[in-house]
């Protein structure tokens, strides 16, 4: 299933590409409101998802980018091991992969990671993303469905050979 590898290729591409255009378009912390609900705004996130220890004294940066790459190596294997109809688990499997993969590109050249998508409703804000962190999101709950899907499907088989 290392065949899925060309969608990680996609998702890093898409990423980096999308993160130029906003580092070099956008102001640093100047929402540009593209319609109710949706900026773009340029931050630099040097901690984890949400901004988690963003404050840190800089270790956090090689911290969180050998995590990813140990994590990035474990997909991998996963996918090298999983069966031809696993094929979801491997769409899910190859997102995750493309977004911790740019989202270390950023850690490991800047130091920190680029985001610049800005959702809100009234004066609440979600914190901002980018393309790796969409691609990581949807590869999760994509993988928990296949999980659950997986499970059904294996107790409905067993409650047939009964």
């Amino acid at each position: 299933m290392l065949k899925w590898i060309w969608l990680s290729v996609v998702v890093v591409i898409l990423d980096l590409a999308t993160k130029a255009i906003a580092s070099d378009q956008l102001i640093l912390h100047q929402p540009v409101a593209m319609f109710p609900g949706f900026n773009f705004t340029l931050m630099h996130n040097s901690g984890a998802a949400f901004s988690f220890l963003s404050d840190a004294s800089g270790w956090q940066r090689w911290f969180f980018t050998i995590v990813a790459l140990g994590v990035s190596v474990g997909i991998v294997v996963w996918l090298k091991g999983l069966a031809r109809n696993q094929r979801w688990t491997a769409v899910a499997l190859a997102l995750i992969l493309g977004g911790a993969l740019g989202n270390v590109w950023d850690r490991i050249t800047l130091g920190y990671v680029v985001d610049f998508i800005q959702v809100y409703y009234d004066r609440w804000y979600w914190p901002a993303f980018n393309i790796a962190d969409s691609a990581i999101s949807v590869g999760a709950v994509t993988l928990i469905i296949d999980a659950f899907r997986t499970a059904q499907d294996e107790k409905k088989q067993a409650s047939e050979k009964v």
